[in-house]
C-alpha cells in the first residue's frame, strides 16, 4: 500500500499519519509554536532543504494546519497556526514527555511552564466520564458508527 492510500484507511491513527507522518512536519510545527512565520526562518532553524521544506508547508497549509497570508509589514508572506494548527499543540507536548522520559538521559532539556503559575506543562490521558487517568492496559477500543459511514 502506498503511503498516500493510508488516507483512505477508516482510522483517526492512520490517516493523521498521511500528514504528520514524518520528522520534518512535526519539526516545522515545533518551529511554528516557537514564533518561526516566514519561509527563511523555518530553512535556516531546521536546515532543511527548500524542497523538503515546500513540500511540507505546502501539505500543512493543504490540511489548514497552517494559513500562508502577508505578514503585517506587507514585505513577506508567512505561515500561521490554524486553530486546526492549535490543536495540534498537545501532540507535540506527549512527544515532549515520552521523549523526556526515555530519550534525555540527563534530564529534561527544556522545561515548559505555565505562564499563569509556573507550574510544568504536562499531557494527561483520562477518562471523560470518571476523571481517571489511564494507560493503554485500560482502554479497550470499539468500532464506532462512523467506521460504517466508511
Amino acid at each position: 500500500m502506498r503511503y498516500e492510500e493510508l488516507a483512505d484507511e477508516p482510522c483517526s491513527i492512520t490517516r493523521s499519519l498521511v500528514v504528520f507522518g514524518d520528522r520534518w512536519t512535526l519539526l516545522i510545527l515545533k518551529a511554528a509554536f516557537a514564533g518561526i512565520r516566514r519561509f527563511n526562518g523555518f530553512q535556516s532553524y531546521l536546515g532543511i532543504s527548500k524542497g523538503r521544506l515546500l513540500d511540507r508547508l505546502d501539505r500543512l497549509v493543504e490540511h489548514r494546519i497552517l494559513v500562508k497570508q502577508p505578514a503585517a509589514t506587507g514585505a513577506h508572506e508567512e505561515y500561521r497556526l490554524t486553530p486546526k494548527g492549535h490543536a495540534v499543540y498537545p501532540i507535540l507536548m506527549a512527544f515532549r514527555d515520552w521523549g523526556d522520559e526515555h530519550m534525555a538521559p540527563n534530564g529534561q532539556p527544556i522545561i515548559y511552564r505555565h505562564k499563569g503559575c509556573a507550574g510544568e506543562a504536562r499531557v494527561h490521558l483520562e477518562c471523560d466520564a470518571c476523571g481517571e487517568e489511564l494507560t493503554a492496559r485500560d482502554v479497550a477500543p470499539e468500532f464506532s458508527p462512523g467506521i460504517l459511514a466508511e
